[in-house]
């Protein structure tokens, strides 16, 4: 009951008042448990408006730039959504409450192994994992309707782009190791159109089509 109040006053607080209208968005804002997201030490901050460290130098997005990325993606219930950098695997669970099925890439281990046995737990039967370089996307499935980056690029990697269906979108931050513009994509008959979402914060995306490892 605590964590559900939590969840409620996180979407009236931090996400519609910062302009989010999806209903779809918001209900799986609202249905989502967070706090099984992250650490049990961090349980009680898991609602914050800000995010959280949840090991191998990764964070859990604030709640509000998850909503944002969701609602600039707009998922249908038909939609079959990519996700590259599962972390700690709430975006994916938001993404779930919405699309038919997520397809979601880690390049860490340890993450994919996690969240691996937290979809399992939650029953998030719709969602697909892969433990892999996330960069240069999951060709076997594609295209996709929807691609969403949840790391940092140098630049967007074509090989992703090239993944999209037409009338697919994808949102992606772009920028250097330390600030990004979240860029989101739209591929219609006539080719790509962008446009810049403003500037975010995110973690480098590492992998054949991002940084380097170091």
């Amino acid at each position: 009951m605590k964590y559900q109040r939590l969840r409620n006053e996180m979407v009236t607080k931090q996400i519609i008042a910062r302009g989010i209208t999806d209903p779809r968005v918001l209900s799986a804002m609202r249905t989502v448990p967070r706090h099984l997201f992250v650490s049990e030490a961090m349980m009680d901050q898991a609602y914050g408006d800000f995010p959280l460290p949840i090991g191998e130098q990764q964070t859990i997005s604030q709640p509000y730039i998850v909503a944002e990325m969701t609602q600039s993606l707009q998922v249908t219930p038909e939609d079959r959504v990519l996700e590259i950098g599962t972390g700690s695997g709430y975006q994916a669970a938001i993404l779930a409450q919405i699309a038919f099925r997520v397809y979601t890439v880690e390049r860490i281990y340890s993450l994919y192994t996690r969240t691996r046995k937290l979809f399992d737990q939650l029953r998030y039967h719709n969602i697909v994992t892969r433990y892999s370089d996330g960069t240069t996307g999951w060709k076997e499935h594609s295209p996709f309707d929807a691609i969403i980056v949840t790391a940092g690029a140098p630049e967007i990697p074509m090989v992703l782009v090239n993944q999209l269906a037409v009338g697919g979108r994808m949102v992606i931050p772009v920028g250097d190791r330390h600030t990004q513009d979240l860029i989101k994509l739209v591929r219609d008959e006539e080719g790509i159109h962008q446009s810049n979402l403003g500037g975010c914060r995110f973690v480098k995306l590492v992998g054949e089509h991002g940084w380097r490892e170091q």
